[in-house]
């Protein structure tokens, strides 16, 4: 259960209208296979050890009896199992007849959750044979028969031992080995309610809720479930885990699935194929979601069951070894860019609105007559330009009070220059040349500086003239400066201080760099402009540069990815490192996952130290940032969503990268 993950499984074993034997015997079979695949948390169906659809046999006292001593097999034929499981059967208890979850480790039935909401809408009347398990709480008292054996170990009588199960729907289980993993259960009809109890259960600190379920089918239904276990999942930050009955169950009426799925906060990590039984797999990031609870400050779950003393709930408490849980769940790469292309595209739509809007209401609010935009050449500039556009057309305004400003200067290339110029000229907008070779020799001689060594002063010279000509330009035309830096360059402060760096409005300040490529593409593809088109695809195809150095043989000499890393990396880890809060380690584990075949481990692991170094080194720079639309859930601004001290030390972070260097 290294960096908080857990394997957990979810099945539908075949089973016989009320053969307790038979059913027993496939549940066994089935951990065992979960066993092998490494699952710590098995859930089995509603009522699986009977079958769901036994009907008035649920009155019959030998099937009760039958689960009952079914239920010890299982028990102690999954005794070896370091695992926590879970399994359905009617009990009676106090003179009713209960619907309950049994949760099962090492030998020992831990504690029964009876089913609240009683269905009495279906074929098979739930209500006239179970009754709601609201106000239970209390302890079964559940024997077992076994035969005896004299001293000489010939069978003897029939002997019963009892023993003492609770029984309530305020169970949580819990685990000394991994205190963060809370378990809590509720069965099928309890999540179709308007108030589920897993809602308790998550305020008391359950962050995994297991649902035995009998769910039948009928056209569309599997829509609508799968729905309510993603929701309940990212309602609750939790991970859900349903199974539910499948083939092997009477049918006179209906038909069952088995349509079973892993949820974590939202996402659907694996789901089983309809009308198949057997068994699906994932991993739950317990991490993650406790993570995600901590921020969350209008849900106050509470994890210490003991220190609530109106809680009413109960700890059972089971054991898991504390060992590394084998990773199969995927991680996407490009954690800011949607797989499918229809999303792609309606994500892309939206933050280019997002962006035109927050650019729109700033220009209406200051009665702007005019922005300025420094354009380079260069998908950042390039995408600025864009979506200035998008908001002068939404305000009805001429795209000729845009005013794009080529400057060019020592590492200017010729193919940045005129994609500048053409850029401008096709989306209608004016184009000014400011060429500042001259002012920026000038500057060096006066600061007495060698242009010939080609160091930070002879390239932030540059970015802080090209950033004066621009503000001095608004000036002249009543207008603002749009900054073009996007999230990826402020993680890393890519930006010279009092450069680039600032500007009047940023509307590419929450945009990370894998983002802003395809928001180009995107505009490229939909602009319906054949010329607009071709320029905006050689943009793509040029390579990122700040152009500060001289090209060589009229090539750009300076790429930004070979001086700080891979963009893709670096976005990477910021993703997990703000929106997760996850530790270098875990974050470089989940990387070689990630970029398994297209870096190596030791290239992973050098960037992933450049970013915790820069990050930390270059916090001044984004505590003093412009203002800028907020478009993701990634966000640096030093008004809400960024609130680091400049001086914080990175020592913690960069020492636990060391110690995965020295292993």
């Amino acid at each position: 259960m290294k960096d908080g993950f857990i394997k957990v499984s979810a099945g539908t074993p075949d089973v016989r209208v009320a053969d307790c034997a038979y059913n027993a015997g496939k549940i066994i079979a089935m951990a065992a296979e979960m066993e092998t695949q490494g699952a710590k948390l098995m859930v089995f169906p509603e009522l699986c050890i009977t079958s769901y659809t036994c009907g008035d046999l649920f009155w019959q006292e030998n099937l009760l009896e039958e689960a009952a001593a079914q239920l010890f097999r299982i028990a102690e034929e999954t005794a070896a199992a370091d695992a926590l499981i879970f399994v359905g059967l009617p009990l009676e208890y106090n003179g009713k007849l209960y619907n309950v979850a049994a949760g099962i480790s090492r030998g020992e039935i831990l504690g029964f959750v009876p089913k609240i909401h009683i269905p009495n809408y279906n074929e098979f009347y739930e209500g006239r044979y179970f009754t709601s398990g609201k106000d239970v709480d209390g302890t079964v008292f559940l024997k077992r028969k076994t035969i005896g054996h004299d001293h000489e170990g010939d069978a003897g009588k029939e002997q019963a031992e009892e023993y003492e199960i609770p029984i309530s729907p305020k169970l949580i289980f819990t685990c000394p080995e991994f205190p963060k993993l809370q378990v809590a259960a509720e069965i099928c009809e309890d999540l179709w309610v308007p108030d589920p109890p897993s809602v308790s259960h998550a305020y008391h600190g359950a962050n995994v809720i297991v649902n035995l379920s009998a769910s039948d089918e009928v056209v569309g239904k599997d829509s609508y479930r799968k729905s309510l276990v993603s929701s309940q999942s990212a309602r609750l930050l939790c991970g859900y885990i349903y199974a539910t009955a499948g083939e092997g169950e009477s049918t006179q009426d209906v038909v069952y699935g088995g349509q079973n799925m892993i949820a974590e906060n939202g996402v659907i990590l694996a789901e089983s194929r309809r009308f198949a039984n057997g068994a699906i797999y994932g991993e739950l990031d317990i991490q993650r979601l406790m993570n995600e609870r901590r921020r969350m400050t209008t849900c106050r779950f509470a994890p210490d069951i003991a220190a609530d003393n109106n809680s009413c709930y109960t700890e059972a408490i089971f054991h898991l070894e504390n060992v590394e849980t084998v990773l199969t769940r995927k991680f996407d790469s490009r954690p800011f860019v949607p797989d499918a292309r229809e999303e792609r595209d309606r994500r892309c739509d939206e933050i280019l609105n997002i962006q035109a809007m927050g650019l729109k209401k700033r220009i209406a609010h200051i009665h702007c007559r005019n922005v300025v935009i420094g354009l380079s050449g260069g998908l950042d500039s390039t995408l600025a330009l864009l979506v200035a556009v998008r908001a002068f057309d939404m305000l009805d305004m001429d795209r000729k009070k845009i005013t794009a400003v080529t400057m060019p200067c020592f590492g200017t290339t010729d193919r940045t220059y005129q994609n500048a110029c053409q850029l401008a000229s096709c989306l209608g907008t004016e184009l000014r040349e400011v060429n500042i070779r001259e002012a920026v020799s000038l500057h060096f001689r006066d600061i007495g500086h060698d242009p010939e060594v080609h160091d930070v002063t002879y390239e932030n010279g540059q970015a802080r003239e090209r950033t004066q000509i621009l503000m001095d330009i608004a000036n002249q035309s009543g207008g603002i400066v749009i900054g073009t830096g996007d999230l990826s360059e402020l993680a890393l402060g890519w930006a010279t201080y009092n450069g680039d760096h600032m500007s009047m409005y940023a509307v590419n300040c929450s945009v990370p760099k894998t983002l802003v490529r395809h928001l180009v593409r995107y505009y490229a593809d939909t602009c319906g402009d054949r010329k607009l088109n071709g320029i905006l695809l050689d943009i793509l195809d040029t390579p990122v540069s700040p152009e500060l150095l001289p090209p060589k043989d009229g090539v750009i000499s300076q790429k930004t990815e070979d001086l700080v890393g891979p963009y893709e990396l670096h976005d990477f880890f910021l993703y997990y490192m703000l929106r997760w809060t996850f530790p270098p380690k875990k974050i470089f584990r989940m990387a070689k996952l990630a970029f398994a075949g297209e870096y190596s481990v030791e290239v992973i692991l050098k960037w992933l130290k450049t970013f915790y170094r820069r990050f930390f080194a270059q916090q001044f720079k984004r505590s003093c940032l412009p203002d800028g639309p907020k478009v993701g859930s990634v966000a640096v601004s030093p008004r809400g969503d960024l609130r680091m001290p400049s001086d914080a030390c990175a020592d913690l972070w960069l020492r636990e990268l060391d110690e995965i260097e020295c292993q």
